[in-house]
């Protein structure tokens, strides 16, 4: 039975390093996971911001008449491990090819129209504000913006809300998300391959679209607040077409050459790895660039996180910290707290490290730790731990 195991000090110590540094390229990818964390209900029950894919599932069903709801789920038991995006990509595919032909009693007409409701509930739903006060929106901006750095912070999403635009805008941080304009921006692929923006300008680039993003009557994308349903991809058989055409095809783009650049890192928070397509791109930058690493933040246990478990023992580049372990190197294995690297780590230990579980996997907690990295004045003051000559035994 093997003995190994990782020592999450060690770990911490390295990456609190690198938050405060200022130096390194570091981009982070959000994913659906990280409005989940935060809480607007009670403290006896909770409700997240924006639900998980079940969460949204049961609103948007909910929100279907009778024949509707029959519709979708004669479509969903189709499927195979069914989900909310994957129906709704089997209704726009109907949408587009049976034309006046019928199933389950609904023509291509009928299925245009449905797929219009859902994207709207989905608008509805995700088009949250953050709360006031502190939020881990809010303490991410604070962290990417806190310290001079020589490369901007990318933020990349898969996320569809406002999130991180309001919590830029709410402390007039400079983004830009590859839009011009005022009253309807047109999407500026050029910009975003040349990247010489300033480096206090924060990057956003939304993978998947937004739902302030529509199409205009040229089929070009745009930017804006209107009635109509955003431009989203959903993961399915159509997505990689999708994601061909402007804007997604610059902004995967843009994804594939930060990775590409030499010496950076890539923090992913709320990302399960069990979209292909992201995980693709990721998988194949990784192996072309070994200089660059990807430090991948799971909510759950090594177990249940088998997509980013999975790739990280293929690419040593890429690590996974897991509630109860982490996959380092290529190699799975509990965590295991050892002799701490500074004196008086306890106090940064409690950042990362609750009820002997790893917590930086949880949105809330990853989000405050950066932005206590920035001038942490107890990492900057304690010293690290020396031998010392000694006759007592050990």
């Amino acid at each position: 039975m093997s003995t190994t195991a990782h020592n999450p000090d060690q770990y911490m110590y390295d990456f609190k390093h690198i938050l405060t540094h200022g130096r390194k390229k570091i981009g982070v990818l959000i994913g659906a996971g990280a409005p989940v964390s935060i809480n607007v209900g009670s403290a006896e029950t909770w409700k997240s911001l924006i639900p998980d894919i079940s969460g949204l599932t049961e609103l948007v069903k909910s929100d279907l008449t009778t024949n509707e709801l029959t519709v979708y789920e004669a479509i969903e038991s189709q499927l195979d491990n069914s989900n909310l995006e994957l129906v709704l990509s089997r209704i726009r595919t109907l949408a587009e090819v049976i034309g006046t032909s019928k199933i389950n009693n609904y023509d291509g007409n009928d299925y245009h129209i449905l797929s219009k409701k859902i994207c709207l509930k989905i608008k509805d739903v995700v088009g949250e504000n953050l709360p006031a006060g502190e939020t881990p929106y809010s303490n991410l901006i604070s962290w990417a913006t806190g310290i001079n750095r020589d490369s901007a912070i990318e933020l990349f999403t898969t996320n569809y809300d406002l999130l991180l635009e309001e919590a830029m805008e709410r402390v007039k941080t400079p983004y830009f998300d590859g839009f011009s304009g005022s009253r309807i921006a047109f999407f500026d692929p050029s910009s975003i391959s040349s990247n010489d923006l300033p480096s206090r300008w924060v990057r956003l680039w939304k993978l998947h679209g937004s739902i302030n993003w529509s199409t205009n009557s040229a089929g070009e994308v745009i930017r804006l607040v209107g009635e109509a349903d955003g431009t989203m991809v959903y993961p399915s058989h159509v997505k990689y077409d999708q994601t061909q055409s402007a804007p997604f095809s610059a902004l995967f783009e843009r994804l594939k050459n930060f990775l590409l650049e030499s010496d950076t890192i890539l923090i992913t928070i709320g990302f399960s790895f069990a979209d292909a397509h992201i995980s693709a791109k990721l998988d194949e930058c990784l192996s072309e660039n070994p200089s660059a690493a990807i430090l991948a933040f799971q909510f759950d246990k090594l177990e249940n996180e088998i997509p980013a478990c999975n790739l990280a023992q293929r690419r040593p580049n890429l690590s996974v910290y897991c509630k109860d372990g982490a996959v380092i190197n290529g190699i799975p294995a509990p965590w295991r707290i050892g002799e701490s690297p500074t004196r008086n780590w306890e106090i940064i230990r409690n950042e990362y490290w609750f009820e002997d579980e790893y917590i930086l996997g949880d949105f809330l907690s990853f989000a405050r730790f950066l932005a206590n990295s920035n001038g942490d004045k107890i990492y900057e003051s304690i010293s690290p731990v020396v031998e010392e000559n000694t006759n007592e035994e050990q």
